[in-house]
């Protein structure tokens, strides 16, 4: 009997990735001094948060970005894409942002 592989495709690229925190963030937004939460939160991976971050705080350009991640500049652009979309949701609708550390591959 044959076995089946438990993922589908190919497996993730390892990245670079220049966020560490022992475990998520949570940025909560706030209306009159209350939590307000009108929308479930939206998770921000550490790979889009590192891409993010890299693009329009640091001020790298795309190939720049994706070289000190070790991806291709079409992987950073997805990764931005991804970003970018949860975080205008999450401003949009008030839900909180929630970012995961990154995962530790064992094995």
């Amino acid at each position: 009997m044959m076995r089946r592989r438990r993922w589908r495709g190919r497996p993730k690229k390892p990245r670079i990735i220049y966020f560490e925190a022992p475990s998520p963030i949570t940025w909560i937004p706030i209306i009159n001094g209350l939590p307000a939460q009108k929308a479930p939160p939206v998770v921000l991976e550490a790979d889009e948060y590192t891409a993010y971050t890299l693009v329009y705080y640091h001020g790298l350009t795309q190939d720049e970005a994706a070289e000190k991640m070790g991806v291709s500049r079409g992987t950073l652009w997805r990764l931005l894409d991804n970003a970018r979309r949860k975080i205008g949701y999450a401003l949009e609708n008030l839900a909180p942002i929630i970012i995961n550390p990154p995962q530790t591959s064992t094995g």
